[in-house]
This record gives structure tokens, sequence and C-alpha cells, in this order.
């Protein structure tokens, strides 16, 4: 875990304070303490914790080549006459071209080939095996980190802190990965928010005003985990928010935003130290 600015658990030392272990004594010795307080009398106060989905509770980039990988090799499998490197590079033009929520990415990648690719062949069963290879692989590997699903948990224990979701994409599809990551026991079910859903995309900070509206809650007393310098954390510190930016995988992980995160972490064991030592949350054991 790395802080990004000065502690809050630590205090300025006061002008003239020593530098060196003996002066340090004799300071200590007239009664000037040149250390700060307990840090448990300096935690800092958090009401609500909230999180990004994609690149931050499981790999999407990840996820997202195997289940386009498998959707080409069925494909190819049904018939299709093309290389699955041909294939595969047709469907991430698609996709950049497009986006990743448009629904017709198999149709489009067939429709681009020649016309002998196709030829003879049934391009609804074509589209129906890649759309099924996709699906299956969500099954077998959609899932959250193990350290995620362990913090998560952790996390449940505190009934006085609001565990949400604020994720950009189509409201359906993003619910769909909260029912499929098996995380939606562990959040407050008030507190998910879909760009999709309440016309505010991502990075627009009055996604994050509209949020904190919403619960009621005080941006500094609430904290944003997201992967995306521009579209998480510059937008969540422009409000106010307490920023982590998890820098464990993705698209994203040596984006520079315009403002620095309060803090940064490589994965949620990561988060737990620093909820321990900057917030008074309990152990923060990691495993070994």
């Amino acid at each position: 875990m790395t802080r990004e600015t000065d502690s809050p658990s630590l205090t300025p030392r006061p002008a003239g304070s020593p530098d060196s272990l003996s002066d340090s004594l004799c300071a200590h010795a007239r009664g000037l303490f040149a250390y700060p307080p307990s840090p448990i009398a300096m935690t800092r106060h958090l009401d609500a914790i909230f999180f990004d989905i994609d690149d931050t509770l499981f790999s999407t980039s990840v996820f997202a080549d195997k289940a386009r990988r498998a959707a080409v090799d069925a494909m190819v499998g049904a018939g299709l006459r093309t290389t699955r490197d041909e294939c595969f590079k047709e469907l991430c033009e698609v996709v950049n071209e497009f986006s990743s929520n448009y629904g017709s990415h198999f149709d489009k990648v067939i429709g681009r080939l020649p016309a002998a690719a196709s030829a003879g062949l049934n391009k609804e069963i074509l589209v129906a095996a890649g759309v099924v290879a996709y699906h299956e692989t969500k099954w077998r590997e959609l899932k959250v980190y193990d350290d995620v699903y362990e913090i998560l948990r952790w996390l449940d224990e505190r009934d006085d802190l609001v565990r949400g979701i604020i994720s950009a994409g189509l409201g359906i599809k993003q619910a769909e990965k909260v029912i499929r990551l098996r995380i939606y026991e562990f959040l407050t079910p008030n507190a998910i928010y879909f760009t999709e859903q309440i016309g505010i995309n991502k990075p627009n900070p009055k996604l994050f005003r509209r949020v904190l509206r919403d619960l009621g809650l005080e941006a500094e007393r609430t904290m944003y985990v997201g992967d995306n310098p521009t579209h998480d954390i510059d937008p969540a510190n422009e409000v106010g928010m307490i920023t982590v930016h998890n820098r464990r995988s993705g698209r994203h992980t040596h984006d520079v935003g315009r403002t620095k995160p309060s803090y940064e972490i490589e994965d949620f064991y990561g988060l737990r130290e620093l909820l321990v030592a900057e917030f008074g949350f309990g152990n923060a054991t990691r495993p070994h």
C-alpha cells in the first residue's frame, strides 16, 4: 500500500524540532514530543467504500481475451472458413470500433470477412456458436480475485459501513457481473450505481456527487476504489472523496491522471492494510 499524500496518521514536526537521536532524547527530557500521538487517536473516519467493477474486482482484460478466443474457436469449429488468428483480429477491430456493448459483434465479423468464408453455411448457426462459447466462458472464468472475495467478507463484518458499486456501462451487463461474481451479498443494496441507469457517465464528477447526495454521505468520509486514473480517480478527487488507485491489472495500470490518488494499492490485501493503518479497522494479517 502506497500513500500518495502526507499520512494523516503523522503530524508535522514543529519548527526547530530535533533531528538527531541525541537531540530527540534531550527534547523528550524537556517535555517536548518529537513523535506523533497514538495512531488510534489520529485515525480518519470512513462511512462508505465504493468499488469500480472492471479491472478492479476482477481482470476484465484477461477475461475478455479468453471469452473472445473461445468464441472465435467455436465459430471456426462450426465451419467458418478463416484462420483463428484472422477471425480474432477482425473481432478485436469490431469491438474497438463499435464498443464492447455493441450487440452484434459476431454478425459484424462474418459480414466483414470474404463471402467465401461463410458461403453455404447458416450464419445464425455461426453466430450462435460464438455466443454460446462466450457465455460458457463466463460461467467458468468470471470470478473475483481470491483476495477480493476475502476482503469483501471482512468488510461485511462492519454493520456501520456502506459498501457499494459505481460502475460505467450498460445496467444489465454490469448487474450480471455483480451476480456472476457472487458479491451481491456483501453490498449495501441501495448503494449500487450503474451509469446507464442514472444517465451520467464517467468521468463526469456529477456521477459521484449524485451518489453522495442520494445516500447522504460526506465526500471526505467516503472512499472510491478504481483502476482508471482519468475516469475513476480524477472525478472522485474533484468532489473531495478519498481515492484509491488499484494498479493490479488492466489497460490503465500505468496511466496517469490530472490528479494523484489518496492511495495506491496492488491488491486488496493492500486495501485492508490501509484501512487498518489509516481508518482504525480490524486486523490486517496478510496470508503467507
